[in-house]
């Protein structure tokens, strides 16, 4: 049997992934598990399970009754970090349809329901011509209907980055009209046309390429116990949480987390968090706002 990690194959070692993922969190694994997600045959299922108790024997244990292994009282993670975001992000993407219920790890899915979000139009044809003009380093000429615009206007821009603002996709592009990086929103392309050279790169886009560093805590006008639970709401360490963003999403970031308005705007209880390091951020924005892609 192998013992040093190692030596395992690639779809070995996902295979323990999964052993250790359903452990964790649904308590129990057995050979049909392993045999419906990943096509293996019983003896090969065995072969695993086996494995899997050479590597952490303490772990799991065979329950006779039930007949299926059941997660010991002495578990301690050895092939993944139990990690709350990939089992959410796991949830969300079987419940949207974006994940075949067939291909996710979790057994017994709970009930689950969010707020509804505008379903945004991108066209496949214009996600492959952006991704495939991002893969070439190439320019692409583009019918865009921006804001703050009446009618769209035809365009050349040298897209490097997809980039999503919690709401909406965007490519990150340097626009040969403007002479300057934007960001642009794919469900606004209406038309491309042509492709051609491109001088520029990800490595001109200083505003991409820099990272700030938003500082926040809780209201300083909530109770005690409230500010401590926008303090675990958030992971708060010494009263603060502190978020990275490139500076070209800085906008979007601001936006959605509700601090682009004055603390005083909104009630305490529904302003919640504020931005600690105001002063610093906001003297780093352009005067006019948002980017072209938002508007």
């Amino acid at each position: 049997m192998e013992s040093d990690r190692s030596e395992l194959r690639w779809g070995v070692e996902q295979r323990l992934e999964f052993i250790e993922f359903r452990l964790f969190w649904e308590g129990h694994v057995n050979r049909s598990d392993l045999m419906d997600q990943f096509g293996v045959s019983v003896n090969q299922a065995s072969t695993d399970l086996n494995r899997y108790i050479g590597f952490a024997p303490d772990n799991m244990l065979y329950d006779k009754s039930a007949r299926t292994y059941v997660r010991g009282s002495e578990f301690k993670p050895q092939f993944l970090e139990p990690d709350a975001s990939r089992y959410l992000a796991q949830l969300r993407s079987v419940a949207d349809g974006i994940l075949d219920r067939e291909d996710a790890w979790i057994a017994n899915l709970p009930p689950y329901a969010a707020a509804p979000t505008p379903v945004r139009g991108v066209n496949p044809a214009t996600l492959r011509s952006v991704v495939g003009a991002i893969r070439r380093s190439e320019a692409i000429e583009v019918k865009y209907q921006s804001l703050s615009r009446p009618e769209p206007r035809w365009r050349w821009i040298a897209p490097h980055a997809i980039a999503f603002d919690g709401f909406r996709w965007h490519t990150r592009a340097f626009c040969q009209t403007d002479d300057c990086f934007k960001d642009f929103l794919l469900s606004r392309m209406l038309e491309i046309r042509g492709s051609g050279e491109s001088d520029k790169s990800a490595g001109d886009d200083h505003d991409w390429l820099f990272e700030v560093t938003l500082e926040v805590g809780p209201h300083p006008d909530l109770s005690e116990t409230q500010a401590k639970v926008i303090a675990l709401d958030y992971g708060m360490r010494g009263g603060k949480a502190k978020i990275k963003v490139r500076r070209a999403l800085l906008y979007y970031a601001l936006k959605r987390l509700g601090l682009d308005t004055a603390p005083e705007a909104r009630t305490p209880q529904d302003q919640q968090i504020v931005l600690i390091n105001r002063d610093e951020i906001f003297s780093g924005i352009r005067a006019d706002g948002a980017p072209e892609g938002s508007k």
